[in-house]
């Protein structure tokens, strides 16, 4: 299998993280986000959107999208599971991921940032837009965790929830987020950075990072 991502890019994050937690691995391709290179004829041709992460296959599938890649991962490699067999638990898992992965970070991601500039706004006034969704965001996904006794979002092991979690708490500490206001979401990513999977995916362990 072929990862293309970027090391800051917490899309790509997490499906590091849930191919690490599978035990599988795959070639890690770096595009530049910042550099454009996302944008090159031969990578658009494999994901039209100009985004990461795409994972592509031994049969040359390239799959897009985080959660729809997290899902096939755990579809093909069942073991450790990373959504509960439960139905209400699946889908409450499903939601926590989705809060995140579709309101809270598309709207604070590289692309949108760079359109608050080209409109003018400040740098200042950037970096207050990225916190105050982070901020946002973050405050829901408490409330969302508050009664699950954890210590991960929900129970005693990772679900695609914590894949989504870590990465984005490391992306409101960018924007200067006191995340200790957050004190379950906390005690969750604790546990989770506690596991050699979520360690070696972390964005300064990368190949490409800066």
């Amino acid at each position: 299998m072929k990862l293309h991502g970027y090391f800051r890019s917490s899309a790509a994050y997490r499906v590091r993280i849930a191919l690490n937690l599978k035990g599988l691995t795959a070639e890690h391709l770096p595009h530049h986000l910042r550099k454009g290179e996302q944008t090159a004829p031969d990578y658009l041709a494999i994901n039209p959107q100009g985004l990461v992460p795409t994972l592509e296959g031994d049969g040359g599938t390239a799959l897009t999208q985080s959660l729809a890649i997290i899902e096939w991962l755990d579809e093909t490699h069942p073991s450790p599971p990373l959504l509960p067999a439960d139905p209400l638990r699946r889908a409450k898992v499903r939601a926590f991921a989705l809060a995140i992965a579709c309101d809270v970070h598309p709207v604070q991601n590289l692309k949108v940032l760079a359109r608050l500039r080209q409109l003018g706004l400040a740098e200042e006034k950037v970096t207050e837009w990225a916190a105050w969704i982070n901020r946002e965001g973050l405050a829901a996904c408490e409330a969302l965790i508050k009664g699950e006794q954890g210590p991960f979002c929900f129970g005693d092991r990772p679900t695609m929830a914590d894949l989504c979690l870590v990465p984005q708490l490391a992306n409101a500490r960018r924007f200067g987020v006191d995340v200790s206001a957050y004190p379950r979401l906390l005690k969750a990513e604790a546990a989770a950075k506690e596991m050699k999977a979520f360690a070696d995916a972390a964005p300064d362990k990368q190949p490409d990072a800066e």
